[in-house]
């Protein structure tokens, strides 16, 4: 019997790991072939990512063009030619960052099916080793018809039943291994599943933009066809234009300066962070300064726009259509705009946000607002474009920052040009450097 048993065990042990070899060496054939398939569909998918890149930064490429085309024009004399020359490449540069948009939004779908195939097939090779070991333990109990359990009791000896079981384990360990191993690789993938989900909140910023840009293409042929109506297309008309708008600006900042004067609001310097303690961000991503803050030459050239007190806040070039972001958080306190009132020259379409630390920021000129008041902001929020609403000498964005408790937002209620336009005011000791808290 003893001598039969061995025979029997060793039978068993030959059968057993052959039909379980067998098993587990077609099968990882068979999975080995769909992950080939994968693996070129994953390729062609980086491919695919590779040429939107190329196109991205292509685009990017021309979008530079012309803005240092737009760059040039602005140094020129003033001029009916160059305006619409200036409309026209603002046009051909917002319809390049509008086809950068939707190539930067093709590539990261391609980047959130990417990153979902590497999820899934991780999880289906760990699947995949999971039936491989199930399976060939049911081969095993099926060719010898005797349990783990039997085998042990069944043996000659000790040595031949532990014998018998570390084939078995050594197989399990095996296998087990590589399920391990691509269990380790699906931890570190879920680092992957979170930079889909982000990618997928880009994604959806990203629509946003594409939907923005397009309206401001609109906005901008519009502002040509305006232009053309009022001036006939005659550079003499345009002269008498610009003249006009200068005469109705000067108007204004006259009634600004006047209700500003009757604020007598105080501003308490301990209530607000102390100059150069940086505690704002850039409101864009590329910074070229055009005028600066108070008795700048421009503003002291141009008494009539500044009645002699100096720029009250920061110009920042920018093309029509430049991404604007909140310079800290806060909550949105005005979103107006004033060409809605003929002939009022002002800030044009701005923004307002009141800060915790006593200070709020205004962004004007803008050629659309992407936030309503009482809205909550987080520092480097997008909350509008660039443009060149209000009165401007060219596209830019106006940044300005003000003592909170020495500014009001007023509507006014006389006013030649102005009645009923909404407009931030502040007292003169509230005008507030805006480089001494970037």
């Amino acid at each position: 019997m003893p001598i039969i048993s061995r025979m029997y065990n060793k039978r068993f042990s030959i059968l057993a790991a052959a039909a379980a070899g067998v098993f587990l060496v077609t099968a990882l054939v068979i999975f080995g072939q769909a992950r080939q398939t994968q693996a070129e569909t994953a390729e062609e998918l980086q491919a695919k990512i590779d040429q939107h890149n190329q196109d991205i930064a292509s685009l990017e490429q021309d979008i530079k063009n012309y803005q240092g085309q737009i760059d040039s024009l602005s140094s020129q004399a003033s001029s009916l030619s160059a305006t619409l020359r200036s409309l026209d490449l603002n046009r051909r540069e917002l319809e390049a960052k509008i086809s950068l948009t939707e190539n930067q939004i093709a590539a990261k779908n391609l980047e959130i099916e990417q990153l979902g195939s590497q999820i899934g097939k991780k999880q289906g090779n760990i699947d995949d080793d999971r039936r491989i070991v199930r399976q060939t333990f049911m081969a095993l109990e099926e060719n010898s018809g005797l349990s783990l359990i039997d085998i042990f009791l069944g043996s000659n000896t000790i040595t031949d039943a532990i014998s018998g079981l570390d084939r078995l384990a050594a197989l399990q360990n095996n296998v087990y291994d590589r399920i391990h191993q691509l269990s380790s690789d699906k931890v570190s993938l879920v680092s992957s599943q979170q930079a889909s989900e982000a990618a997928k909140a880009d994604l959806l910023a990203l629509n946003s933009q594409l939907s923005d840009q397009r309206s401001i293409v609109l906005q901008t042929a519009n502002a040509k066809n305006t232009l053309l109506a009022q001036t006939n297309q005659s550079e003499s008309s345009y002269a008498k234009l610009l003249a006009d708008t200068k005469a109705q600006e000067l108007e204004l900042q006259q009634e600004i300066n006047s209700y500003e004067l009757q604020l007598h609001l105080l501003v308490n310097p301990s209530q607000i962070p102390p100059s150069g303690s940086g505690v704002l961000s850039w409101p864009l991503d590329s910074i070229r300064i055009t005028q600066y803050f108070g008795n700048t030459p421009f503003a002291t050239a141009n008494p009539q726009l500044y009645s002699g007190m100096g720029h009250d806040g920061v110009d920042f070039a920018a093309s029509i259509g430049t991404p604007v972001k909140a310079a800290l958080s806060g909550v949105v306190i005005g979103v107006e705009n004033t060409d809605l009132y003929p002939g009022c020259y002002s800030f044009g379409k701005w923004i307002m946000i009141k800060h915790a630390n006593g200070l709020s920021t205004l962004y004007a000129h803008l050629s659309l607002q992407s936030v309503h008041v009482g809205q909550q902001v987080s520092t480097g929020q997008l909350i509008g474009y660039t443009g060149n609403t209000g009165y401007t000498t060219g596209p830019h964005l106006h940044f300005g920052v003000y003592a909170t408790a020495g500014t009001v937002i007023r509507k006014f209620t006389t006013s030649k040009h102005c009645q009923g336009a909404i407009i931030p005011l502040a007292d003169f000791s509230a005008y507030l450097n805006p480089l001494s808290y970037l």
